[in-house]
């Protein structure tokens, strides 16, 4: 099924967006920064998308919102068209870096593609887009909202996301 994003919601999107390919065009680092940005994340972690190229979902593995997010994916993903993997795992690290993040950054959920990286809000909506009926047209609706909006909600959960639903010892996933 195909669905028409209107022309503006595009370009909101490849705002946020990140191209892999682009992923290091930053300002200049010095010492060990320097020596892992030089490393091309998309080639080192190429092998997980080699033999299978859904895409990843990267979450935080000892926030209990995070571990009944992923839960209630997987129900609604019958198709089975999303990966998944914990933020503080070694592979999600790895991830992080590929979408040009801080591989210790685990304040937001990324879908990482083959080819992109969705954060915050926007990971949620593509998530979304992968999930049975009714959510990808929930998550159409919800594109109509400014990223500002969908972003500040968002951010305000996830700040909170430990005080209101606590933290798991490990990774339950």
């Amino acid at each position: 099924m195909s669905l028409v994003v209107h022309p503006l919601t595009h370009l909101r999107t490849l705002r946020r967006t990140c191209t892999l390919a682009a992923a290091d065009v930053r300002r200049p680092r010095h010492g060990a920064a320097a020596a892992a940005a030089a490393v091309n994340w998309v080639e080192e972690t190429s092998a997980f998308f080699r033999d299978d190229t859904r895409p990843i979902m990267l979450f935080d593995g000892v926030c209990n919102l995070c571990n009944g997010g992923v839960r209630f994916v997987r129900n609604n993903d019958r198709q089975r068209k999303i990966r998944f993997e914990a933020l503080q795992s070694e592979s999600g690290k790895k991830l992080l870096q590929r979408s040009g993040r801080s591989p210790d950054d685990i304040s937001s959920v990324v879908l990482v593609e083959q080819d992109r990286s969705y954060i915050k809000s926007e990971a949620v909506l593509r998530i979304m887009e992968y999930l049975d009926l009714p959510f990808p047209q929930l998550a159409l609706f919800l594109n109509l909202l400014p990223l500002f909006v969908r972003d500040f909600a968002y951010d305000n959960v996830a700040n909170n996301r430990y005080a209101i639903f606590g933290r798991a010892e490990s990774c339950e996933i």
